[in-house]
């Protein structure tokens, strides 16, 4: 006898900070979203402020902080509801990128994969990549892709 799951849709999680690759993965999420009859969620990480030695000071620096992650999460989010046709949900979480990714997909159980997309440089993929492709791969409950970060939007509307 099968069991019949609750057909909820998918919710792709865009971390979203000032990489240029992170347009491929935000893209990529959005045609599938499109696709699938899913849904995009937003996450910026706020790096606390580091060294302050007044209160005052580093309140300010988090408000700026605060302010600057939701104007860039507000352009997104109108270029989301253009590409899918729903808004998108959006966080803000502050602390070290790794640590707030994994809780908040730990957090949200209708998040069901992590999109994120590998720099062109020849360094390498990137620190986020490498940390969640790497050392935290175990500890995620959801999928992971890695979208080539130097596709363009031609390319990534071919794959997606």
């Amino acid at each position: 006898m099968a069991i019949l799951e609750e057909s909820r849709p998918r919710v792709f999680l865009v971390i979203v900070d000032d990489s240029p690759e992170m347009r491929a993965a935000f893209r990529y999420a959005s045609r599938r979203a499109r696709s699938t009859g899913g849904r995009v969620a937003l996450l910026h990480v706020i790096h606390p402020p580091e060294g302050q030695h007044w209160r005052a000071m580093e309140e300010l620096i988090r408000a700026e902080q605060r302010d600057e992650a939701e104007e860039m999460l507000g352009g997104l989010a109108a270029q989301l509801m253009e590409l899918t046709g729903s808004p998108p949900v959006v966080y803000i979480r502050e602390g070290e990128p790794a640590a707030e990714i994994l809780a908040q997909i730990d957090e949200d159980p209708s998040i069901s994969i992590l999109v994120l997309a590998a720099s062109i440089d020849p360094a390498g993929p990137g620190p986020l990549v490498s940390m969640m492709s790497n050392r935290l791969i175990g500890r995620l409950r959801v999928p992971l892709i890695i979208v080539p970060g130097g596709l363009g939007d031609a390319e990534i509307d071919r794959v997606s």
